[in-house]
């Protein structure tokens, strides 16, 4: 049942027109644009963290909490910044949060102490944490599901994985200049985005509490994943088998228990937790994790590789990835129109494949740079995987969720997401360091170090095809069934049954 609510308003234009209106196109962009600072601040720090520590005077412990203080921000209050969406209105939430984010980046630009940089970029994940499910709900709930929302899902997680990929060639080039302009310049943009946004985004929701606030779920859930990030992030430097690392993770075990149970009792649960007992939900966000987990493990390993081996710089590193960021920005307003014709599951099997052979092939990497023949057909699949995949579980996951539950779901696969990408990081930094990844190894002994780590991402793009293709079976024998759909009484945590064509 979609709540009154939560119904557009009829000012920003219809959104179920063949042709948007400008206001529309300009909603769309400014969520974006939000959606791009977010993938641009992931990637963009890492290439400036050695002129960082040196103008700072930093330890490579401390350097560490630059990167983990916004994904540790980010990670742990996406379930929390999702519901806030649904509870508090959606323009109120990104907006703020919008706001934030600006202030956060200048901070973090005009620092001159670590502790206050780490402070920044955890403010900055934080504030992440509520643009990305407030946005993406905005548009779930703007556009009818459909070949519209297709359309705008496909152009709004392309901006995501434009942002990321572009993160590391910008830079390579700003970081020549200073590592505070990475910091810095996000800030304009944000402001400008904030400006538009609160001339565009449509006041079409309000403040609805009518089932109260979650308060135990929302300590409980936020607490389980600030800790599940923060053990995860801290294990490879602490030890896996520690005991540190492992009584963090009994504590984060017990709070997801608490989590689940009080959820479960709540008039007005932080996660309806009956919204998993969807097949297809449970693999979009099981999907989610498996690619971007394997992307930003391989990342990780193709940099040092560049950097560390082939001696390449910062900039060379960053243009080397060029290729799979302009192979998904051109194809950003197409992959709507393959999802409309193929569907979600068989459009995520292809892209999962590309991603498995992309992987495949950078495996026969040496230390003499074969960049026509090895890296630039692994970044062509990868980018193509990219453009197919990360659009196709966003959609996914959105359809067939009502717009008072869009936040909440928006708010997960971002969870997803995000601990998959901790947490799979952090397994293949593992692996490597077991394989004696060291200072004083010869070249082919680091080359060798990296092979297992190589494979590990393989096996994590692997195990989200195969996820994938129980969809794809399932897809297969719905088909040929009439649809059915039962409908969720209100009030109730019924399902609905997966309606052909409309879920996958």
């Amino acid at each position: 049942m979609t709540s009154p609510l939560n119904v557009p308003s009829p000012a920003v234009g219809s959104a179920t027109e063949d042709r948007w209106s400008p206001r529309l196109w300009g909603t769309l962009l400014v969520l974006c644009a939000a959606m791009f600072l977010d993938a641009l601040d992931v990637s963009m720090v890492g290439v400036a963290l050695p002129s960082i520590a040196t103008d700072l005077g930093l330890s490579t412990a401390t350097l560490q909490w630059i990167v983990s203080g916004y994904i540790l921000g980010y990670g742990g209050l996406l379930l929390l910044g999702g519901r806030a969406a649904d509870l508090l209105g959606r323009r109120r939430v990104f907006l703020i949060a919008l706001a934030v984010f600006a202030l956060a980046s200048l901070l973090g630009g005009l620092v001159d102490s670590g502790p206050l940089l780490i402070a920044s970029r955890f403010i900055k994940g934080l504030s992440a944490a509520f643009t990305a499910p407030a946005g993406l709900s905005i548009i779930t709930t703007t556009f009818k599901e459909g070949p519209q929302r297709n359309r705008a899902l496909s152009i709004y997680t392309t901006c995501a994985a434009t942002g990321f990929s572009m993160g590391l060639v910008l830079s390579g080039l700003l970081t020549e200049v200073s590592w505070r302009l990475t910091m810095l310049l996000p800030a304009p943009i944000a402001l400008i985005a904030l400006i538009v946004g609160l001339k565009l985004i449509p006041h079409s929701d309000r403040e609805d509490t009518r089932g109260g606030y979650d308060v135990p779920g929302a300590v409980t859930g936020t607490a389980a994943m600030l800790l599940l990030v923060f053990t995860v992030v801290q294990a490879p430097e602490v030890g896996w088998a520690s005991a540190r690392t492992l009584l963090s993770f009994l504590a984060t075990a017990v709070l997801l228990a608490a989590f689940v149970t009080i959820e479960r009792r709540s008039a007005s649960p932080l996660l309806r937790l009956g919204v998993l007992r969807s097949g297809t939900q449970l693999r979009a966000q099981l999907g989610a994790a498996a690619f971007f987990g394997s992307y930003v493990a391989f990342q990780f390993i193709v940099t040092q590789y560049m950097q560390s081996l082939l001696g390449w710089s910062a900039l060379q590193t960053a243009l080397a990835f060029l290729p799979a960021g302009v192979l998904v920005a051109l194809s950003s307003t197409r992959i709507g129109d393959v999802v409309d014709r193929f569907g979600t599951p068989r459009v995520i099997a292809t892209g999962f494949t590309l991603l498995v052979v992309a992987y495949a092939i950078f495996l026969q990497v040496d230390l003499t740079p074969r960049y026509a023949a090895v890296i630039l057909p692994s970044m062509l699949l990868l980018g193509a995987a990219c453009a197919l995949t990360f659009p196709s579980l966003n959609i996914q996951a959105t359809n067939g969720v009502d717009d008072d539950e869009q936040g909440m779901v928006s708010g997960l696969l971002n969870t997803s997401i995000q601990v998959g990408g901790a947490i799979f990081l952090a397994v293949v930094t593992a692996v490597i360091t077991a394989g004696g990844h060291g200072g004083g190894s010869s070249p082919q002994a680091v080359l060798d170090s990296f092979r297992p780590g190589l494979v590990v991402v393989t096996a994590i793009a692997l195990a989200g095809l195969l996820i994938t293709l129980t969809g794809l079976r399932r897809d297969r024998r719905t088909r040929r069934q009439p649809s059915v759909v039962v409908a969720k009484s209100a009030g109730t945590s019924a399902e609905k049954a997966e309606p052909v064509g409309v879920r996958d």
